[in-house]
């Protein structure tokens, strides 16, 4: 592997870790700022803050890479990511902690210039390879994030973000000597109308075929959204699980679920077919959250950690199925939509799902896994309706 390829993968690792890093501290953080029992519509608000910031500035920063070039866009971003951790570190305000989480969203949408980048440096017959190490090390990171951040907090709440700010500041370091430019800068004026995050959307209500495949692809992110909104109250309230196990209960479900993405669903896919892999994710995922609610003690968590990673066999049988929809001459611009999907469920669910916590939580925090069966549901009769049909060729924007 190239010096150029080692930097790229080791930004995207610190990208996941400081995503992820935040998780388990987030709420004793948030209770020692505002001194509020119930934070729980507060750390919806977080989530959804990060996750605005990441859906404007993506393609503002992909933009800003084809005319700048690759390497200023990262190095600005690692450099703000390094210098807003420190902020967050010593933020003493609940405004001060916003605007951090703001910022840390605008950096971490650097993503889309790393993607650039790869695509850049790598041949046609290598780019799935390294694309999915790509996405092999952000799963890494968001292991290693819960994990590190649980530990360092329960020292210190605001440890996790100094660690961070150092690290990042050793990747600026490392990409300023190592890195280099991987294309030509652009003179062409960029289209501020290719920067509107919604454009993708527009696309698909051409071709109303195609809805029943985003609105599933809309649920499947909006669930997986709970779990970095909602784990760690429920953990605290439910098991009195400090900062490390917090971290180690998400790191473990990190680890089962990347294993299950990598050696499951091609399997499956051969056995049963798409449709019913897609299900057979839904339905391991509804009986490990059905359990989750249910459960009095915190070695039930860990004990259906496997039947709960079975969820995750579901997501890639589904992007296999997708990739049948259109035509290949539309293959990007479909992937566009889903993107757009699944940013704009990064934002809306969060706020709702800790919004039903609050109501909950003093009588059944369990109830909070209920309702993430009840969107899981939600998906069952699109997925049994789906047609196998060829692809449609679907107007361009």
């Amino acid at each position: 592997m190239n010096k150029s390829l080692i930097v790229i993968f080791t930004a995207i690792v610190l990208d996941a870790v400081g995503i992820g890093l935040i998780f388990p501290i987030l709420p004793s953080l948030l209770q020692e700022v505002t001194h509020a029992d119930n934070v729980a519509p507060t750390i919806g608000i977080m989530t959804a803050l990060y996750a605005i910031m990441q859906f404007i500035f993506a393609p503002v920063l992909g933009s800003l890479s084809d005319r700048l070039g690759r390497r200023p866009v990262l190095l600005i971003s690692l450099a703000g990511a390094a210098i807003n951790y420190l902020f967050l570190a010593f933020a003493p305000s609940l405004w001060m902690l916003l605007l951090g989480r703001a910022i840390a969203g605008l950096t971490s949408a650097n993503i889309s210039v790393a993607t650039a980048y790869i695509t850049d440096i790598s041949p046609e017959d290598k780019r799935a390879r390294r694309f999915g190490l790509f996405n092999a090390m952000f799963g890494m990171g968001f292991i290693i994030g819960p994990v590190l951040g649980g530990a360092l907090g329960d020292y210190w709440l605001r440890l996790p973000f100094v660690v961070a700010a150092v690290l990042n500041g050793c990747n600026l370091l490392l990409a300023f000597f190592a890195l280099p430019e991987s294309r030509v800068p652009t003179r062409q004026k960029i289209d501020l109308a290719a920067l509107n995050p919604l454009r993708p959307l527009r696309w698909v209500f051409s071709m109303k075929r195609l809805l029943p495949i985003v609105i599933i692809f809309f649920v499947f992110s909006a669930t997986g959204e709970v779990y970095g909104t909602c784990w760690a109250l429920w953990g605290s309230d439910t098991f009195h699980w400090n900062g490390l196990w917090i971290g180690l209960s998400l790191g473990t479900f990190g680890v089962c679920q990347t294993l299950a993405q990598a050696f499951l669903p091609g399997p499956a896919v051969k056995r049963l077919g798409e449709r019913a892999t897609i299900l057979a994710g839904v339905a391991g995922a509804c009986v490990a959250l059905i359990v989750m609610a249910f459960a009095t003690e915190g070695w039930m968590i860990f004990a259906i950690m496997p039947v709960f990673a079975l969820g995750g066999i579901g997501v890639p049988a589904l992007q296999s199925l997708a990739t049948r929809q259109v035509d290949e001459s539309q293959q990007g611009q479909f992937q566009g939509v889903l993107a757009s999907a699944v940013s704009l469920a990064s934002i809306v669910t969060p706020l709702g799902f800790s919004s039903f916590y609050f109501v909950v939580r003093e009588q059944w925090p369990g109830a909070i896994w209920l309702s993430v069966v009840v969107v899981y549901a939600i998906s069952v009769p699109l997925v049994l309706g789906l047609r196998f049909k060829r692809p449609v060729v679907a107007p361009a924007l």
